[in-house]
């Protein structure tokens, strides 16, 4: 009989040593299961935001370029307007492409981000001043000779910073 229980202790004992040993090795198999699934999603998400990030530096210079002060009054003119007018558009289609753009600080940083909105203030403000030194008969022509001759005199603009900076930037991602 003691033959009996000493076989059903070893029995019950090695039983325990099993479930322990067992659980022991699925929380270890479970662990480095969960850290593949973790450094998946992390290679899953870093190849998605690199996309849309690529996207967003694309989108923003191109908006600087956009809105070059010298780029945009040549864009923006057109015979028989007066200045006025022009200035009136140019200052539209910054805003309007700014609003277009908005999502893209997102993707890109908060510093590269601020730059873009100086500029465009900066931007905004050299059109005005180039308008206010106009007199009220003042062709859109005009306008734009102004802004280029404003222009010239910045060195560089401040669209041409933001430019270089989220050139710079966007090199450090890679």
């Amino acid at each position: 009989m003691n033959e009996i229980f000493a076989l059903a202790i070893v029995a019950v004992a090695f039983t325990i040593a099993l479930v322990i040993i067992v659980q022991h090795f699925l929380k270890k198999l479970n662990f480095n299961e969960s850290l593949m699934l973790q450094g998946e999603l992390k290679k899953q998400r870093q190849e998605f935001f690199i996309a849309h990030r690529m996207e967003a530096y694309q989108r923003v210079i191109l908006y600087m370029e956009r809105i070059h002060p010298s780029a945009i009054v040549l864009r923006m003119n057109q015979p028989n307007m007066n200045a006025l007018v022009l200035q009136s558009l140019v200052l539209k289609a910054i805003r309007d492409e700014y609003d277009h753009n908005v999502a893209q600080q997102m993707f890109i940083s908060s510093n590269a981000w601020n730059m873009l909105k100086n500029a465009k203030e900066e931007t905004v403000k050299l059109i005005n001043v180039a308008a206010s030194q106009l007199g009220n008969e003042a062709s859109s022509n005009d306008l734009a000779t102004a802004v280029i001759t404003l222009s010239a005199e910045i060195n560089p603009l401040p669209s041409e910073i933001s430019i270089d900076a989220l050139k710079a930037e966007f090199q450090q991602l890679f």
